[in-house]
């Protein structure tokens, strides 16, 4: 039989051990509440979708477009954190127009760039937003639905091709390294790919494909981690050997699982310590939504019911189940199930 005294020390020590793990999920959330970094996404509430900023723990979302005949999408952050740029959709179906837009970080001073255009980045100086051309006049909500990349100039409204603009067909979700060497982009059904993530010199004509399943991918802010979905389940991010004659990418530091809920839409915070992730049941939309399209719910401009925004503590690495009641790496930040989609974080300034 064990003595008093020992009996005390061990129901101390479980005391402790209850309160740290109660206190996990408390500890990620003001971490983030005292992180002073804001979440950019889009939300589809009182009938169109419009983009949202809020603070990195879910507190105070504020609706910066609030328009009621245009769908607003895809917020992207400039690297000074002063300005979003995004799509906006006006129109119904195949007629639909989809459009490159900027707008201050407040959401003021908003402006039209390009017609017929999608999935906007930046480049690291942020002179320049990269942009896909959409493939053919009329509309197709399909995720690469495009031919080509072009660089809108936004000191002189020039738009310039990438060099090697003729031979890229079939990309969506692109990014810029930070040093602005690379574009990090998926390709599906195009240049000789089935579905690939590639490496394109952003000025040159090498294409370098990652050898990684999945899609979607995104530079960390260092740009020595490449974050992406490697399957409607699981979110990886490894990192990329740079220094290698053709860079690769390395074993998964990161593995994010839910195998009840599709996740998508990964993004890094500004230190690179955390990451936010979008998750929701499997569907193909809700056309009785105005300005919506039926598809794969995860695509731009489909409606995915019940659909939530979480972030993620990627500091750790290994495998975090977003199932596992015990799992204490993870908090949800938004909890109205209103398409909440591509997260974009950046620092307040």
């Amino acid at each position: 039989m064990l003595k008093p005294a020992t009996v005390q020390i061990l129901l101390a020590a479980l005391a402790c051990a209850v309160a740290s793990a109660a206190s996990g999920q408390e500890s990620l959330a003001a971490r983030l509440a005292a992180s002073h970094y804001k979440i950019a996404y889009e939300c589809y509430l009182e009938g169109n979708s419009d983009i949202f900023v809020m603070n990195a723990d879910g507190s105070n979302p504020v609706n910066l477009t609030k328009t009621s005949k245009l769908n607003e999408h895809f917020p992207q952050i400039s690297p000074d954190a002063t300005r979003i740029a995004f799509v906006s959709d006006e129109g119904e179906g195949r007629e639909a127009v989809r459009s490159l837009c900027v707008m201050d970080i407040d959401g003021g001073n908003r402006k039209t760039l390009v017609d017929h255009a999608r999935e906007p980045f930046w480049s690291p100086d942020g002179k320049r937003i990269g942009f896909l051309p959409q493939e053919f006049p009329k509309f197709n909500v399909i995720d690469y639905y495009t031919k080509g990349l072009n660089f809108y100039e936004l000191a002189t409204g020039r738009i310039e091709p990438h060099v090697n603009s003729g031979k890229l067909h079939h990309l969506y979700n692109p990014g810029m390294s930070v040093d602005g060497r690379w574009i990090v982009s998926t390709v599906h059904a195009g240049m000789g790919f089935g579905h690939a993530i590639l490496l394109i010199e952003a000025a040159g004509d090498r294409i370098v494909n990652l050898n990684i399943p999945g899609c979607r991918p995104c530079f960390s802010p260092d740009a020595k981690q490449v974050a992406w979905g490697a399957d409607d389940h699981e979110i990886a991010a490894a990192p990329i050997n740079w220094d290698a004659a053709k860079p690769t990418a390395g074993a998964r530091r990161v593995r994010v699982k839910d195998a009840k809920n599709k996740i998508y839409h990964v993004d890094w915070s500004p230190d690179g310590r955390f990451l936010c992730v979008s998750r929701g049941p499997d569907g193909e939309g809700d056309l009785s939504k105005p300005g919506t399209f039926q598809a794969a719910c995860e695509i731009m401009g489909v409606y995915a019911a019940g659909w939530d925004l979480c972030v993620v503590d990627a500091e750790q690495g290994g495998v975090i189940d977003l199932n596992d009641p015990g799992e204490k790496r993870f908090t949800m930040v938004t909890h109205n199930g209103a398409s909440n989609k591509e997260p974009a974080w950046f620092r307040a300034r």
